[in-house]
């Protein structure tokens, strides 16, 4: 079931990408797999999927050592500044930055372990009290201080737009995630990109996000189903 979930998925990316002149190849698919189990991962990789999201670092240490080695993991919950030394030991990628604090404590444990990290800039681009991130008119004073830490390779933005009924409703915040991004990268804020990555819409919005220029998308339901 979830190889067919898969394919259909990757389907309307395909679909999706084609309708808004792109190619499909260039926007990276996240499976969300949070309470689901590392046999639901090794399913999933032996069906082509590669990258996995979670949001609970206790979660992604129980699961890594059970999951395929190729498997890459994305975090995508709200991170702790404790927590800055497991996440660094466990994930490719932290998608949920928003804070210098948070920024410092994990390039302070990356220069322990000699490290290097990629991380995506959350920003609450819907200013909904119930979402984390900076706020949109705070991400360039972030960035600027972030890229002084030189552990950490800034790739890009993130938002979890509000929750909304009618998926439509979150294209004007998809589209804002855009063109902040392209305001800062005209500002070289980006340096260690060519484009930067814009992470955001899930499985009911991602044909949208895609639209509006997504290149990365994280799908947990159409996947793997409804979390018990």
């Amino acid at each position: 079931m979830i190889a067919d979930n898969i394919r259909i998925v990757k389907e309307k990316i395909a679909l999706a990408a084609r309708n808004a002149g792109r190619e499909a190849q260039d926007i990276k698919l996240v499976a969300v797999s949070k309470h689901f189990s590392a046999d639901a991962i090794c399913e999933a990789f032996a069906a082509g999927q590669i990258f996995f999201g979670e949001n609970y670092i206790q979660e992604i240490q129980s699961k890594k050592g059970l999951a395929p080695k190729g498997a890459v993991f994305h975090f995508i919950g709200h991170l702790q500044s404790n927590k800055a030394k497991n996440a660094i030991e466990t994930c490719e990628m932290i998608e949920t930055l928003d804070s210098f604090k948070l920024a410092k404590a994990l390039h302070n444990q990356l220069e322990k372990l000699n490290k290097s990290l990629d991380i995506l800039i959350q920003v609450n681009i819907g200013n909904d009290p119930d979402k984390t991130g900076v706020t949109a008119d705070k991400a360039e004073e972030l960035l600027n201080s972030i890229n002084l830490l030189t552990r950490l390779r800034v790739c890009g933005l993130m938002t979890m737009p509000p929750l909304v009924t009618d998926p439509e409703l979150s294209r004007p915040h998809f589209r804002n995630l855009r063109l902040l991004a392209k305001h800062l990268m005209e500002k070289s804020l980006f340096p260690h990109v060519s484009k930067p990555e814009l992470s955001m819409g899930m499985s009911d919005d991602f044909h949208i996000a895609i639209e509006e220029g997504a290149t990365i998308v994280r799908v947990g339901t159409a996947i793997f189903g409804h979390r018990q």
